[in-house]
């Protein structure tokens, strides 16, 4: 039987439109994929399940708990965690194994491009990429990878309606490096394009500036909601 290296753990909620050439741009061998429903309503666990994903259902939807619960289901040493609508490099594995086996790495993430010919979203990317490399603080859509040991002492995702990743990146951080992988992912840029690429910007840099001065993350959530998001 082959041995599983790596879990590729995806939080998914009607997803249909995406998951299938998602799903189908990780077959590796010795990748295990791990597809966490957060109750969809439409055929994104279907399609899963016909190409023979390990499809786990969460009591709850949020990608925190649906994370927490792939991490527990993951055979793997090293976990990844994907969105269904980002597809990794080609040489995905190794790029993951290279970049956390540098000094002091506790994680990593790629860097990221965004599947659009807009102009502006060339500006998202370095601002992302440049926080990403100077402040050691990727968010999900870049593909968060670390050793399972790491992820079990960390306490896994907090359970917030946003912000999760911030806030487990900014406790990683304190255990060590993140570091960025030498390729990028490819997200899609459809949450720019429903509202816009200056609007969905500083929506989301709201969001961030709420966190920090103590808004509730379940109100920045429903202002997230009500902005068209």
């Amino acid at each position: 039987m082959e041995s599983i290296y790596l879990s590729v753990i995806l939080p998914v909620l009607n997803e249909e439109n995406a998951i299938a050439q998602t799903l189908l741009s990780l077959e590796t061998p010795g990748v295990e994929v791990i597809l966490v429903d957060g109750g969809s309503t439409d055929q994104t666990v279907e399609i899963a399940q016909k190409l023979g994903i390990k499809v786990i259902v969460s009591p709850e939807s949020g990608r925190g708990v649906q994370m927490n619960i792939g991490a527990n289901h993951a055979s793997a040493d090293t976990l990844l965690f994907l969105h269904a609508d980002t597809h990794l490099p080609p040489n995905y594995p190794q790029l993951i194994q290279e970049t956390l086996d540098q000094p002091q790495t506790v994680a990593g993430a790629f860097l990221l491009k965004i599947n659009s010919k807009n102009k502006l979203l060339r500006i998202v990317e370095k601002g992302v990429n440049a926080r990403s490399r100077f402040l050691q603080m990727p968010y999900g859509d870049q593909g968060i990878f670390l050793k399972k040991e790491t992820f079990n002492q960390s306490g896994g995702f907090p359970l917030l309606p946003v912000m999760e990743d911030f806030q487990f990146i900014k406790c990683l951080k304190k255990q060590g490096k993140i570091r960025l992988a030498s390729a990028s992912v490819l997200t899609s840029a459809r949450r720019w394009e429903k509202v816009g690429v200056i609007k969905t910007t500083l929506i989301n840099q709201m969001i961030i500036i709420g966190y920090f001065f103590g808004i509730s993350p379940s109100k920045l959530n429903k202002w997230y909601r009500q902005s068209g998001n």
